[in-house]
């Protein structure tokens, strides 16, 4: 419960006290009021908290030449109190901003693996709609790709490069078999192996993996940025959301919250003037943190941008398949060539006994269930990241405004009412008011601030790192695919691939392509005390594809279930 909800519900009781007809002069006044605030606050048992005002000599902080209703153990009470308060209203007033960054972060993960599982599925229908004689043996290979680009946009640290290579090696010796140079059986394991490593030498599929790595490069690898950026953000503001206090601050605190009481002022609050010290002396450190939290919003603004075109994770994935159809078609083309190649490097075909399994089809469901899929451009990943950034970019100066908030919206009187200065309700505060940031406090009358705090210092250096991730400057394994714009896209569009028009979402060559499909849900955040959703796993339990013959079937009708789940996905 915030604090203004607490003030909401104390206010009857404490103006019922409040109204106690004030003692005769020469009488001690009475500590009533202080002690139900006590009480229904849950702060102690009541035995300790006098009934009347008494001399503070015992007092370390809250001290007054007064008659006091405080002790010593009810001033250790305030103190951890007054810390509690001001953690419950840091999580409320961050609570908006962590649920929209933990909501997207679990949505974008979600639908990422919904477009893997989706692409690994095309490209599975693609082998059984129009290569059907190695549908089952290519479905392995297709289903550990997948595995792979689902690790990668993950977390694991495995290389594009590899994974893609890894793919082709391995479908070479199926397209050889059955495309090249089929036979009425199978080549051999130890042929087949041969054919793998001969692969990169011979290209069968000309240019094809090459083009694959360098869209595979430019769009997953600021996906898996993006997810890891926004789970760094949790993690800033559940670092900030339970700050450790110094014993300083901690003083200062209950002097500004809980020392009024100890005088019966148990109504006032404290000056603006005078809370924007407290609190800006007390989050000193995580002002720091500031300028980097803006830098780390922008970062994520630029990328955001940059993933158009062959940046665009959603088109690349989902036009593998026609990427893949196009190096079979050319593998084709050069059957006579590459036959006269292979047996220079392999020599003549050795095979099997056995034949492998085909697969049974209905084409009518594949173009059905792409017809399905078929979307506007508004509905794209793209547009949700606009959205999700447009709504971020209002938090950009969160942290540095974060004492003006908690004072002007929770914690400080307004302007023109009497207010509590640390030692009595005065008409205004005549201290001076110092800025935000460690080096504005050494003049802070109120809280002493020194040394640094290593937790935020930690936290600093994570978004500083992030930030080079999100700007393409920290790529230490894809240093050629740099996300930094030039022009109209980037100078390896160019290099790589050299057919793409960034502006029309990139329309790739081959058969069956589908643009422009994802639909993500809108999301309303609430403003009550949230949850964290869970972090985004690092592996994928990735499901097994049939290699009987029936399995192409069951293929295209989980196909038809992913692109309606896609559809309605968050529409609950």
């Amino acid at each position: 419960m915030g604090a203004r909800s607490l003030s909401v519900l104390l206010l009857p009781l404490l103006l019922a006290a409040a109204a106690t007809p004030a003692p005769r002069d020469g009488e001690p006044r009475s500590c009533e009021a202080v002690r139900k605030v006590f009480q229904l606050r849950q702060l102690g048992s009541l035995r300790g908290v006098p009934e009347f005002p008494r001399a503070g000599v015992d007092l370390q902080v809250c001290t007054s030449k007064n008659p006091t209703c405080c002790t010593k153990k009810m001033e250790e009470r305030y103190q951890t109190a007054a810390k509690q308060d001001i953690q419950q209203v840091l999580q409320t007033s961050s609570a908006t901003l962590k649920f929209l960054i933990s909501h997207n972060a679990a949505a974008f993960q979600e639908t990422f693996e919904m477009l893997i599982k989706l692409a690994e599925n095309y490209t599975s229908t693609l082998f059984c709609n129009a290569y059907r004689n190695m549908a089952a043996e290519a479905a392995t290979h297709v289903q550990e790709f997948f595995t792979d680009v689902a690790l990668f946009v993950f977390g694991t640290d495995i290389s594009i490069e590899e994974f893609v290579n890894r793919f082709f090696d391995t479908l070479f010796p199926v397209v050889y078999n059955h495309m090249i140079n089929p036979g009425l059986t199978d080549v051999t394991l130890e042929y087949a192996e041969c054919l793998q490593m001969a692969r990169r030498d011979i290209r069968p599929f000309g240019n094809i993996p090459k083009k694959i790595i360098g869209r595979m490069g430019r769009s997953l690898l600021p996906s898996r940025n993006f997810l890891q950026a926004l789970n760094l953000g949790i993690e800033v503001i559940n670092t900030t959301d339970h700050l450790h206090f110094s014993k300083d601050c901690s003083r200062a605190l209950l002097r500004m919250q809980y020392c009024p009481h100890c005088q019966g002022l148990i109504l006032s609050k404290p000056c603006m003037g005078y809370c924007l010290n407290v609190i800006r002396g007390c989050l000193a450190y995580m002002a720091e943190v500031d300028l980097h939290w803006q830098r780390y919003i922008q970062s994520l603004e630029e990328l955001s941008s940059a993933m158009h075109g062959t940046y665009d994770v959603e088109h690349v994935l989902l036009n593998f398949h026609s990427l893949v159809n196009d190096a079979l078609m050319q593998a084709r083309v050069n059957g006579p060539e590459l036959t006269e190649q292979v047996k220079k490097v392999c020599g003549p075909p050795v095979r099997k006994s056995t034949q492998s399994p085909h697969c049974s089809f209905d084409q009518n469901k594949y173009y059905q269930g792409l017809k399905m899929f078929s979307r506007d451009s508004e509905e794209t990943l793209a547009s949700r990241r606009k959205e999700f950034i447009s709504h971020l970019r209002l938090y950009r100066a969160f942290y540095g405004g974060l004492a003006d908030q908690l004072c002007g919206n929770e914690l400080a009187a307004a302007d023109g009412l009497p207010c509590w200065n640390g030692e009595d309700v005065v008409k205004s505060y005549t201290h001076r008011v110092v800025g935000s940031g460690i080096k504005a406090q050494s003049g802070n009358p109120e809280v002493r601030v020194k040394g640094a705090d290593p937790v935020i210092n930690q936290i600093i250096d994570k978004l500083k790192h992030v930030i080079q991730l999100l700007r393409g400057k920290s790529f230490p394994k894809y240093d050629n695919w740099d996300l930094r714009q030039t022009g109209s896209g980037g100078s390896v569009d160019e290099q790589m691939s050299g057919d793409c028009d960034d502006e029309d979402g990139c329309r790739g060559s081959g058969s069956g392509e589908v643009r422009r499909v994802l639909k993500i849900t809108d999301w309303m955040p609430d403003k009550t005390n949230l949850s964290d959703v869970k972090q985004i796993h690092q592996t994928i339990n990735a499901s097994i594809l049939h290699t009987t013959g029936a399995g192409c079937t069951a293929i295209v009708d989980y196909v038809t279930f992913m692109l309606i789940s896609l559809v309605t996905l968050f529409l609950w």
